[in-house]
């Protein structure tokens, strides 16, 4: 028999965070501490704000334009290490690269170069250097200077392709702000703008703490992500509209618990969902990258797998906090909030008068799945006492007949 302390393995179950869960009864209370998360959210942006002004964005070729060489990184003595194709770089036009760096894995991996605009005659004289101090395989087995390529870029292209994307930005948040006004209302059209900026802003401050390169690809899965954290946001608001609807006349809860209530109904859904999503993004990332060796893959899955987590993350613990400091500036909801803790005031009073244990109808919340379990248990049992047969049956069928005599 399970003791006091550790309860039943029933009570153990549905204590449990799983079970919280996924029967969403409100138990996470998300909204009730959005002071804190508020802090966390503000330190982050202001870190990423501070990394972007001072260390900057580590751009690409695309942006900054120049020369790139690439070679197989096996030679006939051996591995070729990024580290000694830099070394002959310098050796052979006595500056530095810009970087080098190994894209892919097996047979298909190769050393990247990335240099600053060169003349044709100083990339031949490279390309030459390599070949004759590394010895790149080709994909026919012999080493072969033809194995060697570079490509030279325009920074205008990169700087184009930047213009177009916050085109589409400006487009977008226009249209999404336009979207949420006449599907929910200007508050929950402010808080999920709230939220998708500060996506931008810290996917872009993570892209420059950690160095991540940014390229085209990446400004082009920067615009994807804002499409998926708005998705995580408008199914938390829909369940928020749907629990408020006629809450103005209403007791049971103020407008906070009752957002509070709707993340928690729509938290296993939101995390379901972010792994699936993130399921093939990882999966473009390590066969993109890794195994094909193609570093447009790469920085196209890198941004969507910290965009989408910066998403969830924002959509969750941001936006709806944030809407519900946003719809408690009405009067309307401040008077119903005063209501509420007046009924469960007065609720208290009547329940230390009485000495009688257990809720009552005037307790019962229809909206609450376990007290409405509670309320059909409740019914069942009296249906089942009333359909007891009595023990004697006569005396009940005698008392079931009318008053007179009894026909023959």
């Amino acid at each position: 028999m399970a003791s006091a302390e550790t309860g039943t393995p029933a009570e153990t179950k549905k204590n449990s965070v799983f079970h919280r869960l996924y029967v969403g009864t409100g138990a996470f209370d998300i909204v009730g501490r959005r002071k804190r998360w508020y802090l966390f959210f503000g330190a982050l942006v202001l870190l990423c704000i501070a990394s972007i002004g001072i260390r900057g964005f580590n751009f690409g070729i695309e942006f900054e334009g120049g020369t790139q060489i690439q070679l197989p990184s096996v030679g006939t003595h051996g591995t070729i290490t990024p580290d000694e194709v830099k070394q002959v770089f310098a050796d052979t036009l006595g500056k530095q690269a810009a970087s080098a760096q190994t894209v892919g894995v097996g047979n298909s991996a190769t050393v990247q170069l990335r240099a600053e605009s060169l003349p044709e005659t100083d990339v031949i004289k490279v390309k030459q250097a390599l070949f004759d101090k590394l010895q790149p395989v080709g994909s026919n087995g012999q080493a072969s200077l033809q194995a060697i390529s570079d490509s030279a870029v325009s920074a205008s292209w990169g700087g184009e392709i930047s213009r177009q994307a916050l085109i589409a930005l400006g487009v977008f948040m226009v249209l999404v702000t336009i979207f949420l006004t006449f599907y929910f209302e200007r508050w929950m059209a402010l808080a999920a703008l709230v939220s998708l900026i500060h996506d931008i802003i810290v996917t872009a401050g993570i892209y420059s703490l950690v160095g991540f390169e940014v390229t085209p690809a990446t400004v082009i899965g920067l615009l994807t992500i804002l499409a998926f954290s708005l998705y995580d946001t408008v199914v938390v608001f829909d369940k928020v509209k749907e629990n408020s609807r006629g809450l103005l006349g209403l007791t049971r809860r103020t407008y906070a618990e009752t957002a509070n209530l709707a993340l928690n109904q729509t938290l296993m859904r939101s995390i379901n969902t972010s792994i699936i999503a993130l399921l093939p993004v990882i999966g473009l990332l390590v066969v993109g990258y890794l195994l094909l060796g193609s570093g447009t893959l790469q920085d196209l899955a890198l941004v969507q797998l910290t965009g989408m987590l910066v998403g969830v993350l924002s959509s969750l613990f941001l936006a709806t906090p944030l809407l519900v400091d946003l719809k408690m500036r009405d009067p309307r909801y401040q008077q119903q909030a005063q209501r509420v803790q007046a009924r469960r005031a007065n609720l208290a009073r009547k329940s230390a008068e009485r000495d009688a244990t257990g809720g009552t109808d005037e307790d019962f919340d229809a909206s609450d799945d376990e007290a409405l379990e509670a309320e059909l248990r409740k019914e069942k049992a009296y249906a089942a006492a009333a359909s007891v047969p009595a023990r004697n049956p006569k005396a009940a069928q005698r008392r079931g007949r009318p008053a007179g005599k009894r026909k023959r």
